[in-house]
């Protein structure tokens, strides 16, 4: 534009320039942050880099990178060139300038201060644009990969008879290149819109015609480009309706076509797809017909369509023709979807059997015998003895052992035990003297497996180990015990240079050592020290004399991140565990592929699903997720990190995973076949407890088969509250060696209980095989208890426990002092039909505030013990049911005592405990505790009554009987005058 000042012109006088040192100043502050700015992102880069080069899984940081790279580079520049063409457009289809109005020649003024700097401003605007969209399209690498890498599933969905891999890999693609089809051309019109009324193209205020005919045709265009891809988005959501989640009768949420979807929605978006290709083909003939009046009735015309046909009719068939007759309609739809939900996770082999839930042995005391070869019970809970391993095996206050220890299976003379095992890994809290030196060279690594039996306690209640001691020595022999890597271990170490770092002390002093493994990242390049300076913003990398020749930077400790960062592609269970193999301390990752595009079927939230009382009391137990809402999910990664080394390796356990096998095209080389694991690895690895608790809360509703039964809900199940606590949480499943009805001998099993919605009796019991490397590895089986009988839920067999009133009274002593009780795991046995609880009971007394076994809950049949040992309690329960007809055995204060029927005064007191014992159990049905506790008063006083007149008739054996209920009030129970019907009752029966 000319320059329109005019006028005459003077000497040119400078205000307020700075000085030339000044200028120098500022520039060269400019540039030093510049070139700050830069090394800090390069810092980031460089040291990310160096990283997953230690741990030999460079390809997958390459491979990310590219990728992203790749989709930022090429989206952003298709934005940023759709964007600037259509500008560029506007404004060579300017009309000639005229100053007609007031609205033009304030335009006019906005013209002329830009004209300028035209081709500036539009490079900046496209490229901010593109900037925006490249960003956002470098975030979908994982789609990008899984589509260009897709491999077959096999399996078609019963709708439209695609491959699921469709559902899964393509479909994800599609939708995002329609999304961004649709940015770029809504971007495009406004951006097109805002010149063209710049320059006049467009007018608000003008008299005469609101848009030029070049205007008109150009946005025109623009809008039948964007009906279009409404076409394409019509056809793409039938596709869709096949995944697609909605609320449901009788489930939490419901994927997959209903009736009203497959003979409403689906033609309706077939009708719209239509209407919208003949919408777009009008918009496109405003090229030659110069006017929008077609378009618009065109547009108007799918926009009515889409609310009558598709809001309107859908509705009607759902309210006229489903809703009378729902159950035969939906029917062939809910088949669809149970067969595709117990496929998508792998619950399609779940062996349902009816169990009694009551024993069918009348002779109870035969049944001893067998609870041995039943399970091997482990009354060690290692989610609560960690602060005695820690009281008992910390040695130094820098050592810690997780909250949370880990089950596993060791062997010795042939024969496998169930072990509690943790490792002494470092806390640097209790490091004497903390500082910069100490905190990251010389305190650097754990020590050692602490390993002790699960069935077993020493005989003041401490754990039995079988590996102990620093250094530890045991059952385990020879192995690599230093721990580098591990669960606690959150900061960065420098080891093996100059600096010296504490092995461990024993009597004979403090040892030393210098780390001679391979993981870390040299710190002997001046340019890595600057690039970790600045990454973990420690200057005194930087400069230290403490770092030399040979050292080396570990971080990313946690097993758990670890595998996380060489497999971005994974989700992690929550659970890492620890083993010793071949020499090595080994941790264990179970990780999980998943999508959420399985066709048919229902979704869950991984977060939610996997959530339980003991990742509630810890967060590092929640599950790593990388899709929280998934369909389809397989364990088909085991991963192991070297805790001395570091070392990552993943192995394909799955092999028919089409989902991992996308993941391995993607990422070559970086899994391990499964014919590579060790024989000693594979003794350790087990089936992993989230996905156990994904299967588990979605066989609460598809256990059943058949359509039917699933519409009604008449068979929905829930999985219990934790009843060892008051949180409120799902109780967790439970390790433990047992056999189940049809198996020949014990396996290691992963197990669970079920209720009814609402109710606390027991549903179902289920477990699943869980040693990796056997047959019946992962074949889930649930025992399903009759409706017609009630057996105990955990909750109601714990508060069985609690109202028990020797046993309550016993706790209460427990509880002296300052003493504290804590309820340990409660273990479901199967056992002849029946079912047998095992709870153990630990006390954290006076000044050693950690836990110690002081007593074992066992309940069978309706009878409940509370003994020092298993094995007295298991006495106490199977001895206490002899035969009526039996003389009972005087050697055995277990036993019942003789019917006293014969005194009119005791069978008057015996008539009445019965009706206070089934006042209060009528109270508990109905949670008014008041009643409960008059009944449990009135149970007590007519308990006494009899007594004293059993005591007062000399009856044969009456001191011997007192004497036993002294006894027993000792022990915890106290032996019942008579059996009653119930069996149990604040002390009666078995106690």
């Amino acid at each position: 534009m000319p320059d329109r000042g005019g006028g005459p012109t003077g000497p040119r006088i400078r205000v307020g320039r700075p000085s030339r040192r000044v200028r120098t100043l500022l520039m060269t502050l400019g540039v030093l942050a510049v070139l700050g700015m830069a090394f800090t992102m390069f810092a980031g880069f460089w040291t990310d880099w160096l990283w997953y080069r230690s741990v030999h899984y460079s390809s997958v940081f390459t491979t990310t990178l590219w990728t992203k790279i790749g989709l930022f580079f090429v989206f952003g520049l298709l934005m940023a060139l759709a964007v600037g063409f259509n500008v560029w457009l506007a404004h060579r289809l300017r009309p000639p300038l005229s100053a007609m109005s007031m609205e033009q020649q304030n335009l006019d003024r906005y013209r002329m201060g830009i004209a300028p700097y035209k081709k500036w401003l539009l490079l900046g605007v496209t490229a901010l644009v593109g900037l925006i969209a490249g960003a956002s399209a470098s975030g979908q690498w994982r789609t990008w990969l899984m589509w260009v890498n897709g491999v077959p599933f096999h399996q078609k969905d019963p709708q439209f008879g695609l491959d699921v891999s469709f559902y899964a890999f393509d479909l994800p693609w599609y939708r995002f290149l329609l999304g961004f089809g649709f940015a770029t051309v809504i971007i495009s019109v406004i951006a097109a819109a805002l010149t063209h009324y710049l320059y006049g193209g467009l007018r608000v205020t003008s008299p005469g015609a609101r848009a030029t005919a070049a205007a008109t045709g150009h946005l025109s265009v623009l809008i039948g480009v964007f009906v279009a891809l409404k076409a394409v988005a019509y056809w793409l959501d039938r596709y869709g309706l096949a995944v697609k989640s909605s609320d449901f009768k009788a489930t939490d949420s419901w994927t997959g076509l209903r009736y009203v979807d497959a003979n409403a929605y689906l033609p309706a978006k077939t009708i719209l797809f239509c209407i919208a290709v003949i919408c777009a083909l009008l918009f496109f003939a405003t090229l030659w017909r110069r006017t929008w009046q077609l378009p618009v009735i065109g547009f108007g015309l799918m926009v009515l369509s889409a609310i009558l046909i598709g809001g309107l009719y859908p509705a009607l068939v759902q309210k006229f023709e489903v809703q009378p007759n729902e159950q035969a309609k939906e029917a062939p739809y809910v088949e669809k979807n149970l067969e595709a939900t117990r496929k998508a996770y792998g619950i399609e082999g779940t062996e349902v059997t009816e169990y009694a839930g009551v024993s069918e042995t009348e002779d109870k005391t035969e049944l001893r015998d067998d609870v041995d070869a039943a399970a091997s019970i482990r009354i060690m809970d290692p989610n609560v003895i960690s602060p005695t391993f820690q009281q008992l095996q910390q040695m130094r206050n820098y050592y810690a052992f997780p909250n949370n220890l880990d089950v596993d299976r060791y062997s010795k003379d042939g024969k496998e035990q169930d072990t509690v095992i943790g490792l002494r890994e470092l806390n640097l809290a209790g490091i004497p003297k903390k500082n910069w030196i100490n905190n990251h060279f010389r305190y650097t690594h754990g020590f050692g497996v602490v390993a002790a039996k699960g069935t077993q306690v020493d005989s003041e209640g401490r754990p039995v180990f079988t590996e102990s001691d620093l250094p530890s020595k045991g059952d385990l022999g020879t192995y690599e015990q230093r721990v580098y890597y591990g669960e606690k271990t959150t900061t960065y170490s420098i080891v093996g240079g100059p600096q010296k770092e504490i092995d461990y002390s024993d009597d004979s002093g403090e040892k030393t050592t210098s780390y001679k493994g391979d993981g870390g990242v040299d710190l002997s390049n001046p340019v890595n020290r600057a690039a970790y300076a600045v990454a973990f913003s420690e200057p005194q990398i930087l400069y230290s004399g403490a770092i030399g020749e040979g050292s080396k930077i570990l971080y990313n400790r946690t097993p758990k991140e670890r595998v996380e960062a060489v497999a971005p592609w994974l989700t992690i269970d929550g659970d890492a565990y620890p083993a010793v193999v071949d020499g090595r301390i080994q941790w264990i990752v179970d990780a999980y592929t998943t999508t959420n595009g399985y066709p048919y079927a229902s979704r869950t939230t991984l977060g939610d699903t996997t959530a339980d009382s003991l990742t509630a009391r810890n967060d590092s137990r929640a599950v790593v997720a990388q899709q929280n809402q998934v369909n389809y999910i397989r364990n088909s990664v085991k991963a192991t990190v070297d805790a001395y080394t570091g070392d990552v390796k993943l192995y394909q356990w799955d092999t028919q995973d089409p989902v991992l096998k996308t993941w391995m095209k993607a990422f070559p080389d970086t899994v391990k076949a499964k014919s590579e694991i060790s024989d000693a690895l594979m003794a350790h690895l087990r089936y992993p407890q989230d996905l156990f608790k994904v299967q588990r809360e979605l066989l609460t509703r598809y256990h059943v088969k058949d359509a039917t039964t699933f519409l009604s809900g008449s068979e929905v199940w829930q999985v219990p509250d934790d009843p060892t606590n008051k949180s409120g949480d799902a109780v967790p499943p439970y390790y433990l060696s047992m056999k189940m009805p049809g198996q020949n001998q014990q396996a290691f099993s992963l197990t669970t209980t079920f209720t009814p919605i609402g109710r606390d009796n027991l549903s179902a019991f289920m477990a699943v095989d869980a040693e990796a490397g056997t047959k019946g590895y992962g074949k889930i089986r649930i025992l399903k208890l009759q409706t017609s009988t009630t057996v105990n839920g955990p909750k109601q067999v714990q508060s069985q426990f609690n109202s028990e009133q020797d046993i309550a009274e016993s706790i209460r002593l427990l509880r002296g002092g300052d003493s504290e009780v804590e309820y340990g795991n409660l273990l479901t046995v199967p056992l002849d039909g029946g079912l047998l609880y095992v709870e153990p009971v630990y006390v954290r007394g006076g000044d050693l505030k950690y836990p110690l076994l002081r007593k074992v809950l066992v309940s069978y049949g309706g009878n409940t013990a509370f003994e020092d040992t298993l094995d007295e309690a298991l006495n106490k329960v199977f001895g206490a049911k002899g035969p009526a007809t039996e003389p009972p055995d005087q050697d055995d204060d277990t036993t019942t005592p003789p019917p006293t029927s014969a005194n009119p005064t005791v069978q008057e007191a015996l008539d009445d405990a019965q009706k206070a014992f089934e006042a209060g159990q009528e109270a508990l049905k109905q949670n008014d505790w008041t009643a409960y506790g008059e009944a449990q008063k009135d149970l007590e006083d007519a308990l006494k009554k009899a007594e004293d007149a059993q005591a007062r008739a000399g009856r044969s054996g009456g001191d011997k009987n007192g004497e036993e209920s002294e006894d027993g009030k000792n022990q915890g129970g106290k032996a019942s005058p008579s059996p009653t019907p119930t069996g149990t009752a604040g002390g009666s029966g078995s106690g």
